[in-house]
């Protein structure tokens, strides 16, 4: 499963995040179809720019509590000294979609910025030659990333 992680300023259309999203699923070699969801701070949750690129690519929208972001930022990769005196994390679209992934999740790509937009992508589970991910049964009938 891939998540992307959207970090972007007030009143970004939905046209410019879709733009880095795919600017960043170019980056890792996926299609579109290949993303589950989109996942945002909770923050953000009223800007309308994320939730019509959610819907218009028929994913889920995941809005994600301050603390979770905090908690995931640290597992990022980029390092904004200007986004983290802004919002608390390093990078918001690292910190949102490794927290929507969970603890397993590993970043695919790290942020991409395009205009006023970034996307991160992260994966849970492993990739299919689709550019799917899927999880499998672990011997004791849990599953395993």
């Amino acid at each position: 499963m891939i998540i992307a992680g959207i970090g972007c300023r007030r009143g970004t259309s939905a046209a410019a995040i879709s733009a880095a999203i795919d600017a960043a699923l170019a980056r890792a070699g996926l299609t579109k179809g290949a993303l589950a969801a989109i996942a945002a701070p909770a923050a953000k949750g009223d800007e309308p720019g994320i939730a019509a690129t959610a819907s218009a690519l028929g994913v889920t929208l995941v809005l994600v509590a301050q603390d979770d972001l905090e908690a995931a930022g640290r597992r990022g990769h980029t390092r904004s000294p200007r986004v983290m005196a802004l919002m608390g994390v390093p990078s918001v679209a690292e910190a949102a979609a490794l927290a929507a992934g969970g603890p397993v999740a590993r970043l695919v790509t790290a942020r991409t910025v395009v205009g006023p937009a970034t996307c991160a992508l992260a994966q849970v589970g492993t990739a299919t030659s689709r550019g799917r991910a899927s999880r499998s049964q672990s011997d004791d009938g849990g599953e395993t990333p």
